[in-house]
């Protein structure tokens, strides 16, 4: 099987055709991953059949049932069955159990029976998703992978979400668009209710979602915010890497990196490794804060766990776009604008399992989270006009927005479908000196785009506009803010899949809904500031790391890298599109892409990103091959205890 499968659920109906259906499971290669590690873990129905079918490659399921009522979380931790009964006995509704859940990190996704009705949730971040389709036989199914549901289901890939995952961002509401027709996403932040049949029916009513979460106010001071996002931060590096005994990180030298480095320490693993990849730009200042950082972690602590410092010389790092062909070992759930760069996550993540790592911490996360974007300076402006203005001030002289385009952005009051109606175009974007405070980025369409493709994208954003699609919530700026963590966390699903193919598990624990809901509770003023870089992280990790650490306020970037490797990898990239499989769906010209291809620093590649297109044709290709005719797997797997 190409692509290799990160490990999934499925959730499926009390019936003769769910029974059947889980034998129709796909098996993941799990020869492929370090240790072949792998497994099925079956939760019955009452009924004793299948309800729950998991193959946990590295997430660990945690089950409980009380007579009639059960529940699973399916997360990276065991939750002791202790713990299991204080949340589910005495919680007669999904309200009185959310409330429970909410003492556990939010790293969980979450199945349960209460009152004679089935329901899932993911996560807020949006770094655990649930998917659902319709089977012929059995009904409503629901994984939290979908392409285990268009395998089961026959699902045609669309070409209009294709299309969609050509552009560089996806906002909310097209970013829930699945790639194979049939099959929907719940959005983050919503469950999935499975009501089952009534006595004396065949079938069960259709799905329903619901709304669990809501973000919470921005009410709180600096210190008190920043003591709570410490908390969760620490909460989640435990319960990520919590007693394991040799642990690795990677060190860029940045802030979120370093923040998760001492966590990690501060949880006393016997090995502590720790990777950073150097820089070709001179000018880059990263790998030396990465070895401040290291010296601070080894000073004046005896008891400081045996900490080795791995650099990765520049000249061994892969540019951008190498080993496009690798991308096949795994099958994400959509293509992803960081797939050019999977040559060099996986030089990291198998240089960090070579040292013996079990588990491996990032930072991703951190600048969606702690950076602030200004569109938040709406939300601002509507109770403190003259603090918001102050502020935007000082980024406006940062970023060069002339005066009156910046009052008049601010002024502007699109509501949410008129925005989205209009959020591609033809035209090319002003790449300098532009207000962005609207509900998101207006994107090109890019010029090696077909009409067909172009029209596909423009009709996905209006019909979402005509169908009056509504913000994640009414405020701008945190409208915004929640969609880039969301973005963010599906983008980290690569990271993750590389992971699952070296057999190391890797963790981003910012996307924890606990350390998103700390962030977001502090005051917009106090959270985010021109003359401050991530205020609320330094402060929540005073006493953790080193103030001078804490004391960074730059940050390194490797753009130079990208426009290397389109140099570099000419000729791979003029491969990919000799037989482009997205040039058959008429959604690309493959002659122009050939044509830049051979001009790697065309004008147009400086104005037009290629990442995205590249990611959609190397995801096609392992998608259109994933699967050989159906695997039949047993479904008498005990569940675990």
């Amino acid at each position: 099987m190409p692509g290799l499968l990160r490990d999934y659920f499925v959730v499926l109906p009390d019936s003769v055709a769910g029974h059947a259906v889980a034998g129709q499971l796909p098996v993941p290669d799990t020869t492929r991953t370090a240790g072949g590690a792998g497994g099925t873990v079956t939760v019955a129905h009452p009924s004793g059949r299948p309800w729950v079918v998991a193959r946990p490659l590295v997430r660990k399921v945690s089950h409980l049932c009380r007579g009639a009522d059960a529940l699973v979380l399916i997360g990276p931790d065991r939750v002791p069955e202790a713990v299991l009964a204080g949340l589910l006995e005495g919680a007669r509704d999904r309200a009185g159990l959310e409330r429970r859940l909410a003492r556990l990190p939010g790293l969980h996704h979450v199945i349960a029976h209460l009152s004679g009705e089935t329901w899932i949730r993911g996560t807020a971040s949006g770094l655990r998703r649930i998917y659902h389709a319709r089977h012929a036989e059995a009904g409503t199914i629901a994984s939290d992978r979908p392409a285990v549901l268009a395998h089961l289901t026959g699902a045609p890939l669309d070409d209009g979400a294709l299309a969609l995952r050509m552009l560089d961002f996806l906002p909310h509401p097209l970013s829930r668009r699945v790639l194979w027709r049939g099959v929907h996403e719940t959005g983050a932040g919503y469950g999935l209710a499975l009501p089952v049949a009534a006595p004396g029916t065949a079938a069960a009513p259709g799905p329903r979602e619901y709304r669990w979460w809501e973000p919470p106010p921005p009410e709180l001071p600096l210190a008190e915010g920043a003591r709570r996002l410490g908390d969760a931060v620490a909460a989640s590096v435990r319960a990520h890497i919590g007693g394991l005994d040799r642990i690795s990180c990677e060190l860029s030298g940045g802030l979120d990196s370093t923040t998760l480095t001492f966590a990690a320490r501060a949880t006393a693993p016997a090995e502590l490794s720790l990777l950073t990849v150097a820089a070709r730009d001179r000018y880059s200042e990263d790998e030396t804060w990465a070895r401040r950082a290291v010296e601070a972690a080894h000073g004046g602590h005896t008891d400081t766990p045996a900490l080795a410092h791995h650099i990765i010389p520049a000249d061994q790092a892969p540019y951008f776009y190498a080993d496009l062909a690798a991308t096949s070992a795994e099958l994400n759930d959509e293509p992803l604008p960081v797939a050019p760069g999977r040559a060099r996550a996986h030089l990291l993540l198998s240089r960090a399992h070579a040292t013996g790592s079990r588990y491996h911490l990032t930072g991703y996360g951190g600048d969606e989270l702690f950076l602030g974007l200004p569109h938040a300076y709406q939300d601002l402006f509507h109770g403190n006009p003259l603090t918001a203005w102050n502020h935007l001030g000082g980024l406006r002289h940062q970023l060069g927005w002339p005066l009156l385009p910046t009052l008049k952005a601010l002024l502007d009051r699109p509501t949410f479908p008129r925005w989205l109606a209009g959020a591609v175009t033809t035209e090319p974007q002003p790449v300098t000196r532009t207000p962005l405070l609207s509900w998101g980025v207006r994107q090109s369409l890019r010029p090696w785009f077909t009409d067909h493709a172009n029209a596909l994208i423009t009709e996905e954003f209006r019909a979402a506009a005509a169908g009056q699609a509504e913000p994640i919530v009414r405020w701008r700026g945190r409208h915004v803010d929640i969609d880039a963590v969301r973005m963010g966390a599906r983008h980290f699903q690569a990271m993750e899949d590389i992971g699952m193919t070296i057999g190391l598990p890797v963790a981003a624990p910012f996307y924890d809904d606990r350390v998103l809901e700390a962030t977001l509770a502090v005051r917009l003023e106090e959270r985010i500031s021109p003359w401050r870089y991530k205020p609320l992280l330094v402060e929540a990790m005073r006493g953790v790391v080193p103030d001078a650490l804490l004391a960074r306020t730059t940050k390194d970037h490797m753009s130079s890298d990208e426009h290397q490797g389109l140099r570099e990898h000419a000729s791979d990239l003029a491969d990919l599109w000799t037989g482009s499989r997205l040039a058959d769906h008429g959604l690309v010209d493959a002659r122009h892409l050939l044509r830049l291809a051979a001009e790697p620093f065309s004008p147009v590649l400086v104005e037009h990103s290629i990442s995205s297109t590249v990611a959609g044709e190397t995801w096609l290709r392992t998608a259109e091959n994933a699967w050989n005719p159906p695997d039949r797997t047993p479904t008498t797997s005990e569940a675990s205890r």
